[in-house]
């Protein structure tokens, strides 16, 4: 085994100071990118829980709508003309919803490559 002193004279001390901060800035990579990734993960968490109590607050207001609207409902024509109205709620609903969530979709995958792009090995 050689001494301190000759590995410092064969400038190997030097070799084992880069090697050092070479493993510090690799572990310092992995390591931000696993907080970001669990901090993505948390907030995709709490997303799909807003989304879905959103959710549900829209579906028994348009179900409170229908049940309003079938209880006023004194003829066939009306319960039609009631089933189209609603029909047409529903879809609109459909169509807000998905494009929130293709909105989000962009979102999280420009977010993924931002945390992807960041890590540095």
């Amino acid at each position: 085994m050689t001494e301190p002193s000759e590995r410092a004279a064969s400038g190997s001390y030097q070799s084992d100071t880069n090697g050092e901060a070479e493993a510090t800035k690799l572990n310092q990579g992995a390591l931000e990118f696993l907080l970001g990734a669990q901090k993505m993960t948390f907030e995709e968490l709490v997303f799909l829980g807003d989304e879905m109590l959103e959710r549900v607050r829209t579906e028994m207001h348009l179900f409170t709508e229908f049940v309003t609207k079938m209880a006023g409902a004194h003829s066939v024509k009306d319960v039609k003309a009631m089933c189209q109205e609603c029909g047409q709620h529903q879809l609109d609903f459909v169509r807000r919803d998905s494009e929130r969530l293709f909105r989000h979709g962009e979102r999280m995958i420009a977010a993924t490559s931002n945390l992807i792009s960041g890590v540095r090995y």
